[in-house]
């Protein structure tokens, strides 16, 4: 197909507020040896676009300035190495770019969307898949039969985490913000849920898994909540942290950690090598597709803004208002 030379995109005006997210005319860019040009339908919000808009996570070297870590549509022009991808729809894994009506994706960051899955929550599986997975199954060496603490229980992570943890047989108990965001928590499976602002949410881990503490933790706030997090946890348990929502500088106990053996470990996905990736695309294609091609595993969705409402995309996130997933709609429609 002729493409066009230029493209509709968000970008960022200035480090800011929602406000300086601007909708601009920018060249499409062209695909090389590897990689795909997706015509994106629909787009995923996810903190560290708000984070990126903020000043305070600048984008890795190469990537593009635009925010948008997950798309969804179809492939239009395959660069070499890729031409089996031309016309399938697919959503990816990005580095950025992702909030325009055309993105670059690397070809083996790329998932088939099959025909039973809307292009809606495709696009808002990426992100929160390879980072759940990646931080709970690999590094947290999750497996049947454990306990699993998730904080942040109704964001697009905590929503991840509660539905795989179901799909491979662990108990997940979750931390939110009310009673109604427990209740949704709940719905979407957790099997428990603390009010953290009304309950002391180590004494209720201890409460529910009858003083032996949970396996496994997957923290997005870190700061005091670390220490917490650690009395959380059993002999052997495992916390894992992915954000430092609450501070980036942490004091624990040693002794404690010591006598029970227990490991603090930690990633972030943006930075890490395009081969890292597509080794984690593989292991999630074999181990967890076949759950999304079988109808098992959606995503939470919250809202989906049209493509110009960016603004108010972030705004509802960072107000802390949304369960689930926030999905721009780039070209596809607005649910």
């Amino acid at each position: 197909m002729d493409l066009p030379a230029t493209m509709q995109a968000i970008a960022i005006a200035e480090p800011g507020g929602p406000e300086v997210l601007r909708l601009e005319q920018r060249p499409v860019p062209r695909a090389g040896p590897g990689q795909v040009l997706v015509e994106v339908a629909y787009a995923g919000v996810n903190r560290p676009d708000v984070l990126q808009r903020l000043g305070r996570y600048p984008p890795p070297p190469g990537a593009s300035d635009i925010p948008g870590l997950e798309i969804a549509g179809t492939v239009v022009a395959p660069g070499g190495g890729a031409e089996v991808l031309l016309g399938q729809k697919v959503c990816a894994l990005v580095t950025g770019g992702g909030y325009a009506e055309y993105c670059l994706a690397a070809a083996d960051h790329c998932l088939p969307v099959p025909g039973s899955l809307p292009l809606t929550e495709a696009a808002a599986l990426p992100e929160t898949l390879f980072t759940v997975w990646h931080n709970v199954f690999d590094r947290g060496w999750a497996h049947e039969g454990e306990t699993l603490l998730v904080h942040g229980g109704t964001s697009g992570i905590g929503t991840m985490a509660i539905k795989l943890g179901k799909l491979f047989g662990l108990t997940v108990i979750v931390t939110c913000g009310s009673d109604a965001k427990c209740e949704a928590a709940r719905a979407l499976g957790a099997d428990h849920a603390i009010n953290y602002r009304t309950e002391d949410f180590v004494e209720r881990v201890k409460g529910v898994t009858a003083g032996k503490g949970a396996e496994l933790c997957l923290d997005m706030v870190a700061g005091d909540y670390t220490q917490r997090n650690l009395d959380c946890l059993g002999e052997g348990g495992r916390l894992v942290t992915i954000a430092v929502l609450g501070g980036s500088r942490a004091t624990i106990n040693m002794a404690g950690l010591m006598i029970r053996r227990q490991t603090v470990t930690g990633s972030t996905l943006r930075g890490r090598s395009d081969s890292f990736k597509a080794l984690l695309a593989d292991e999630i294609a074999r181990a967890v597709w076949p759950f999304v091609e079988a109808g098992q595993l959606r995503p939470a969705l919250d809202r989906v803004f049209p493509f110009e409402q960016a603004a108010a995309a972030h705004q509802r996130m960072e107000a802390g208002e949304h369960v689930g997933k926030i999905v721009l709609a780039i070209r596809g429609e607005q649910g």
